[in-house]
C-alpha cells in the first residue's frame, strides 16, 4: 500500500514540475492501472520459483507413466503419416494419471492437422524431444481444420517441455499468401501450435519454426507460463507472429528468443496481467499490443509489462496499434529496460493502423489509450521519427509517460511526433517529448531544431 501511494505522489509531483495540463488530476484514482503493475511484478517471482521444481519425465520421483508414440505404430521417419499414432498415444496419456506423452529424440514425425482435446487426468506432461513436422503442401491439408495444425484445448495443469521442434513447413503457404503474390486472394492459414481454453499451463524449452502463419497462440487461457521457447521463421514470411496472446489472463513469457516475419509477440483483445521478461526479438515487427478495433469491434487490454528486451533489425520496437472506428481501451502498460538496434519505429502508438490495400479513414470512434509508461529505452533507429504518438482525434491518448529514453540515429537527428497525445517526460528524454505537453490535437514535431511542417501521409500507413 505504501508503494502505491508513493507512486501516485511521485507521478503527481512530476506532473506539477513539468507543468502538464490540469486535466491530468492528481488523486489516488489516477494511474490506477500502472499502480497495479507492481503486483504483477511480485507474482512473477513466485511463479518462477514454482516452475523450477517441476520434475522432468526422466525423474524417478512421482511414479510417472511413460506413453511413447513409437509404441502406437509411429514410424518417425518424416515421411510416413504418424497422425493416427499420435492421436492414439494422446488418448492413453490424457486418460492416465501422471502420464508423460513422449515424442522421442532424433526422430521426425509427420503429423497432419489434429485437435487434442481434454480434460485430461492431472499432471500430464507432453515431452517433445524429437521433431513434429507438418505436411509441406497446402493441398495435403485436412480441409476440416483450415486454421490449426496442432491444437490443444480444455487442459488443466499440463506441461509441454523438451528440446524438440515443432516445424510447420510453411514455405509453400508463404508463397501462396496475398502478401507475397498480389494476384492471390487473402486467406487465413494454420497456426502451428495452439493452446486454447486451458489453465495452469507451462511450456518450456521447445522450438517452434517455419509456421504456416502464426507460430504459437494462447487463446482463452488463464495462468500460462512460457519459458525458454525459441520461435524462428524468415523475416519475409507473412503473418508469422511468434507468440500471440488472445482473451487470456495471467501469462508470463520469459527468456524467449523470437525471430519472425511479423510481431515477435502480439497481445490482443480481452487480455490482462501479461508479463514479458528477457525477450530477444528480431527480425520481425517488434512487440505489439494489437491490432485492436478492426471492423468497429471492441478491444480491451490491461496490465501489460515488458521488462528487459533486446529488439534488433525490426520494423517496430514497442508498439500499440488500433484501427479507426473501434471501441474499448488499452490501459496500464509499462515498457522498461529495452535496448533497440537498427529499429525503424522504436516507440510507436498507431491508431490509424490498417492492414489492407485501402487507406485508413479517420472515424468518430476509437479505442482509448492511457497510462502507458516507457522507462529506460535506448538504442539506435534508422528513422528520423524515433518516437511516434499518432493518436485518434476523437479520443486522444493520455497519461503517456517517458523516463530515461535515449534514441539515436547514426546518420542524422531524431524527432518525436505527436498527434492528439498528452503526457510528459522526466529524466533524460531524447528526442524531447515536449509535444506531449500541448492540448492542441494537431500534429507537432519537436527536435533540437524546430520543424514547422509535417506530412501526415508518412505517419498514417498500411502494413501489407
Amino acid at each position: 500500500m505504501e508503494n502505491k501511494f508513493f507512486l501516485v505522489f511521485l507521478l503527481c509531483s512530476l506532473i506539477v514540475a513539468n507543468g502538464v495540463s490540469g486535466s491530468m488530476m492528481c488523486d489516488n484514482n489516477n494511474f490506477g492501472m500502472l499502480e497495479e503493475l507492481n503486483k504483477l511484478d511480485a507474482e512473477e517471482e513466485n511463479e518462477i520459483e514454482e516452475l523450477s521444481d517441476i520434475p522432468s519425465w526422466t525423474s524417478q520421483r512421482g511414479g510417472k507413466v511413460l506413453v511413447n508414440v513409437d509404441s502406437f505404430g509411429a514410424a518417425g521417419d518424416g515421411e510416413t503419416d504418424d497422425t493416427e499414432a499420435l492421436q492414439k498415444a494422446w488418448g492413453v496419456a490424457c486418460s492416465t494419471s501422471k502420464a508423460v506423452l513422449l515424442v522421442p529424440q532424433g526422430r521426425r514425425y509427420l503429423v497432419n492437422a489434429t485437435k487434442f482435446i481434454g480434460p485430461c487426468k492431472d499432471n500430464l506432461i507432453i515431452q517433445i524431444d524429437g521433431t513434429l513436422v507438418a505436411p509441406d503442401d497446402p493441398k495435403s491439408w485436412d480441409p476440416k481444420l483450415p486454421r490449426v495444425w496442432l491444437d490443444f484445448s480444455k487442459l488443466n495443469k499440463a506441461v509441454f517441455q523438451g528440446s524438440g521442434v515443432i516445424d510447420g513447413s510453411g514455405s509453400k503457404w508463404w508463397a501462396a499468401s496475398c502478401k507475397k503474390n498480389k494476384t492471390n486472394p487473402c486467406r487465413g492459414a494454420p497456426t502451428a501450435f495452439t493452446i486454447d481454453t486451458s489453465s495452469g499451463i507451462k511450456v518450456k524449452g521447445l522450438t517452434i519454426q517455419n509456421s504456416q502463419q502464426m507460430h504459437f497462440t494462447i487463446s482463452r487461457c488463464d495462468s500460462v507460463r512460457i519459458l525458454g521457447v525459441k520461435v524462428s521463421s524468415p523475416g519475409d514470411s507473412p503473418n508469422t507472429d511468434g507468440i500471440h496472446i488472445s482473451e487470456s489472463t495471467n501469462v508470463i513469457v520469459q527468456d524467449c528468443k523470437i525471430g519472425t516475419g511479423d510481431d515477435c509477440i502480439s497481445i490482443v483483445n480481452a487480455s490482462s496481467n501479461i508479463k514479458m521478461k528477457r525477450i530477444y526479438c528480431g527480425p520481425g515487427h517488434g512487440i505489439s499490443i494489437g491490432s485492436l478495433g478492426k471492423d468497429n469491434s471492441t478491444g480491451v487490454v490491461t496490465k501489460v509489462i515488458l521488462d528487459t528486451a533486446f529488439i534488433k533489425d525490426t520494423t517496430n520496437g514497442v508498439r500499440i496499434k488500433t484501427w479507426q472506428g473501434g471501441a474499448g481501451y488499452v490501459r496500464g502498460v509499462r515498457f522498461q529496460n529495452v535496448r533497440v538496434e537498427n529499429v525503424s519505429n522504436p516507440i510507436l502508438i498507431d491508431q490509424f493502423y490498417c492492414d489492407s490495400p485501402t487507406s485508413c479513414q479517420n472515424q468518430e470512434s476509437a479505442l482509448e489509450i492511457s497510462e502507458i509508461m516507457y522507462q529506460n529505452i535506448s538504442g539506435t533507429t534508422n528513422s528520423a521519427k524515433a518516437i511516434k504518438f499518432d493518436c485518434s482525434d476523437s479520443v486522444p491518448c493520455s497519461k503517456l509517460i517517458l523516463s530515461n529514453v535515449d534514441l539515436e540515429k547514426q546518420d542524422g537527428t531524431v524527432e518525436t511526433y505527436c498527434h492528439s497525445a498528452q503526457g510528459f517526460g522526466y529524466g533524460v528524454v531524447h528526442p524531447s517529448a515536449d509535444c506531449l505537453n500541448s492540448n492542441d490535437k494537431t500534429s507537432q514535431v519537436h527536435e533540437s531544431q524546430s520543424i514547422t511542417s509535417q506530412d501526415d501521409d508518412d505517419i498514417r500507413h498500411t502494413e501489407l
